[in-house]
């Protein structure tokens, strides 16, 4: 038996529950691995509320990422061996002191990252580094905006934006955040709370918008990140931490300048084995060669889960927060 944290009932962070699991022997393909560190993501919010239904319905074990030490190995698994310092990003199942995992959706750790900067930075990284070569393929030419610039993978995009050569420009609810979000690259910082970002966007452009913007606010920041763009720029919705849009109207985008919309998920960008090894190869390239820098803000127990939740959905955590088994 190893202790996880598992959903009954989908709810608010209270429905997160410590308890007992059994865990088996891994199959043919799969590993059985012993975390170290769990990431916390907002996703894991989605899938305790219900408002992304768990694949195989309830109960289920959250999270979506973790890094930790190789057990035991099922058959045909050639990729890793008993003894690796391995991190992933896969499907839910990440909120325990063990877990069961196919072995292709493994990545071997290099040495010069630790197990809780590998547990807080697979989903944020490889979310960032899909944002900004393949959603849209930053240089410097490009001019951005990224909401929740203080947030984990605000942080990342804004070294890695910055390292491009983009003018990059950034929204955050306090000083607090700004703060920190000029220390991670963002050369312009909007204070949503104080100022309003369409008229400033406008105003630290000269009237000609962004080329991209990058939106995982959803329902707050509708359709004001619309009017942050130039003709035919492209807006990238791939969260909803202040809710969901509703009723999204397509025949807005022709009038306000013949928008391009999407709505990216990473899962998709790294379906394949070779998709996963690139993107995570890059993210490696950046963080050891300390381009992007991952800072883990904040540590909580497994066992205190429900309170990493509320503090995540409070706003009141920065950059990258770790769960230790």
């Amino acid at each position: 038996m190893v202790q996880a944290i598992r959903v009954h009932t989908c709810g608010g962070p209270d429905v997160l529950t410590w308890e007992a699991v059994e865990l088996g022997d891994p199959g043919t393909g799969e590993v059985r691995i012993r975390h170290t560190a769990i990431g916390l993501n907002f996703i894991d919010t989605y899938f305790r509320s219900g408002l992304y239904p768990a694949p195989a319905g309830l109960p289920f074990i959250p999270g979506n990422e973790g890094a930790g030490v190789v057990m035991t190995v099922g058959d045909d698994v050639t990729n890793v061996k008993p003894g690796d310092r391995v991190a992933y990003v896969g499907g839910l199942g990440a909120y325990a002191q063990e877990r069961i995992i196919p072995a292709d959706r493994l990545v071997v750790l290099p040495d010069g990252i630790d197990d809780k900067t590998a547990a807080g930075m697979m989903l944020k990284g490889m979310t960032a580094r899909y944002l900004l070569r393949q959603t849209y393929e930053v240089t410097a030419d490009t001019t951005l905006l990224f909401h929740a610039a203080a947030g984990g993978v605000g942080l990342i995009a804004g070294r890695w934006a910055s390292h491009l050569g983009a003018t990059v420009i950034g929204t955050v609810g306090s000083e607090e955040k700004a703060e920190l979000a000029k220390a991670h690259g963002y050369e312009h910082v909007i204070n949503y709370r104080d100022e309003d970002f369409v008229e400033r966007v406008k105003d630290i452009t000269g009237g000609k918008g962004c080329d991209v913007v990058y939106d995982s606010v959803g329902k707050d920041t509708y359709p004001g990140s619309l009017d942050c763009l130039k003709a035919r720029g492209l807006w990238v919705s791939f969260g909803q931490s202040s809710g969901p849009i509703e009723d999204f109207n397509l025949g807005i985008l022709g009038p306000k300048g013949s928008l391009y919309a999407t709505r990216p998920t990473l899962f998709s960008h790294i379906a394949s084995r070779e998709d996963l090894q690139t993107t995570a190869g890059d993210l490696f390239d950046v963080v050891v060669q300390k381009i992007v820098k991952i800072g883990v803000n904040q540590e909580y127990k497994l066992a205190d889960a429900a309170q990493a939740h509320k503090d995540l959905e409070g706003r009141k955590t920065t950059g990258t927060t770790v769960l230790l088994p």
